[in-house]
């Protein structure tokens, strides 16, 4: 059954250890009423995101644990991470590969998000085993069909934040999988995203712990909504943040969201509904955007054009690390230089898709948005697809 108390229950009967991470079971208790309301499913696909919530407190009660049988954990030092950002579908994963170039840096893995305990450091044999694990847990669940061209990810790469937020239930790209529109406005009003990036930087520390200490990158496009909370928990943060014209980002999402909702809904999937929630989505996104721009830390950001990204990679990196303080050695840059050719757009796939598909109108979606763009300077997807097209 999918009921919030027998789920913790569960996972606390699993791990051996009582859960207090404050706030955590309202969360719960919020998605899982969203879930119940707006995502019909079928008895499989229920008890499919009841397992997956379960492991979720499972992995979030392994670290307490962790912290209360090895209490210098907590004395691990998350030293100026860096936060890769953006709207969802801005170039935020191409981005995220650029940086996984340099050594310098470290990333969360695919193995590592799913599987993070135990801490690689204080088990080094363990992490074979999670990466053999992992692709076997790969090959039995599958994606979305063309999932390749949706989204860059690779066996053994680099992945997002998504999974240790959703650890706490705080993470906004669940509204992407489910559809849950009243628990993703109780995420951007009432959720204490502090507390979710506590547990966050917890699962970090314990990654960490006996490892190499070096710098995190830290990608997920949704981290754009929680800067205040970042800095409270990370007071040392640096975020980086990628920008491309938004009436494609909400194209581009609804498509996504579409593919991830059908995946997993018992009926078919309302196009023009997926439309409307991803423009909700995107607005309630830049709104928080805006408003950390014109707050005391809004000059904290180094902002990014996604068509120049993707145009000169080598030359925007170097900017990029001018602005977090740091160079550019000529090793990254190679590096950096022979991923982009190697990756080159639409290599693993086209990925089409228009606003008309999800019931919208362009030049009404674009209307909403002109402070947006006006503010960072965005051109239309064409134009800046020419400014690549004239580089190349």
């Amino acid at each position: 059954m999918l009921e919030a108390i027998s789920i913790i229950a569960e996972a606390e009967d699993s791990v051996g250890i009582a859960d207090s991470d404050r706030g955590v079971r309202e969360n719960l208790q919020r998605l899982v009423a969203s879930l119940q309301a707006n995502f019909p499913m079928s008895a499989e696909g229920e008890a499919k995101v009841r397992a997956m919530l379960l492991c979720d407190s499972v992995n979030r009660l392994e670290s307490l644990k962790w912290v209360r049988d090895y209490p210098e954990i907590v004395d691990e030092v998350i030293e100026a991470p860096v936060f890769l950002m953006g709207l969802p579908r801005s170039g935020t994963t191409y981005f995220q590969y650029l940086f996984d170039r340099d050594p310098r840096f470290r990333l969360i893995r695919t193995w590592e998000s799913s599987m993070p305990s135990p801490p690689p450091g204080f088990d080094p044999a363990s992490v074979e085993k999670r990466r053999a694990a992992w692709r076997e847990l790969q090959k039995a669940h599958g994606r979305p069909e063309a999932f390749a061209a949706l989204h860059l990810y690779d066996d053994g790469g680099s992945d997002e934040c998504h999974a240790f937020l959703e650890q706490s239930y705080g993470a906004a790209g669940l509204h992407n999988l489910y559809r849950v529109p009243d628990y993703f406005d109780w995420l951007m009003d009432g959720l204490d995203l502090v507390e979710t990036y506590r547990v966050h930087k917890r699962q970090l520390q314990c990654l960490q712990w006996r490892s190499e200490a070096r710098p995190w990158a830290l990608k997920y496009p949704n981290h754009v909504i929680a800067m205040d909370a970042i800095l409270a928990v990370y007071p040392d943060a640096r975020f980086v943040m990628t920008h491309r014209d938004p009436a494609q980002v909400v194209a581009s999402i609804a498509k996504m969201s579409w593919n991830l909702r059908s995946s997993r809904a018992a009926a078919p999937v309302d196009r023009q509904e997926v439309g409307r929630d991803m423009l909700h989505f995107i607005e309630r996104h830049i709104d928080r955007i805006l408003e950390f721009d014109r707050g005391p830390h809004g000059d904290r950001v180094v902002h990014v054009d996604y068509y120049a990204l993707i145009a000169d990679p080598v030359a925007e990196m170097r900017r990029i690390h001018g602005g977090l303080g740091i160079d550019t050695p000529d090793d990254v840059a190679k590096a950096v230089r022979d991923w982009h050719a190697a990756n080159p757009k639409n290599a693993r796939g086209a990925n089409n898709y228009s606003l008309a598909q999800y019931g919208l109108d362009a030049d009404v979606v674009r209307s909403r948005f002109d402070g947006y763009v006006g503010r960072f300077a965005i051109p239309r997807e064409s134009e800046g697809l020419a400014r690549i097209g004239a580089a190349a």
